[in-house]
């Protein structure tokens, strides 16, 4: 049971982003906003999500995605950060499960994701 002063502000926290629908097994682009001293400029991290945690302004997603000399790259972003410039759903994907860890262990062919229709 949460309190709802805390409930209240994060309300407040949530209601100005802009998040499309997506789910485990999409793969998502995310604009993140990088500050190098006095400079900004948006950098994108496009993976499938493999996990999504949490509720609230607490709420986080997990990008995974295969770097050069094919080394997974995972990264999580908190849903509402001010550091995201936008997410874009690239492709949906057809999973049966919520947490898709077992894609760490995949490589190739195996670690594809077939596409939903819908």
């Amino acid at each position: 049971m949460r309190n709802k002063f805390i409930e209240a502000f994060e309300a407040k926290q949530i209601e100005g982003k802009e998040i499309p629908e997506f789910r485990p097994g999409d793969t998502v682009r995310v604009a993140v906003e990088i500050k190098e001293g006095e400079k900004k400029r948006i950098q994108n991290f496009e993976g499938v999500v493999i996990a999504i945690k949490g509720q609230g302004a607490g709420k986080t997603f997990t990008v995974r995605k295969i770097g050069a000399n094919n080394i997974g790259i995972e990264r999580i972003f908190p849903l509402y950060s001010e550091s995201i410039a936008g997410i874009e759903v690239v492709r949906k994907g057809k999973v049966r499960r919520a947490k898709l860890y077992y894609l760490r262990g995949k490589t190739g062919k195996k670690a594809r994701i077939k596409e939903r229709r819908d």
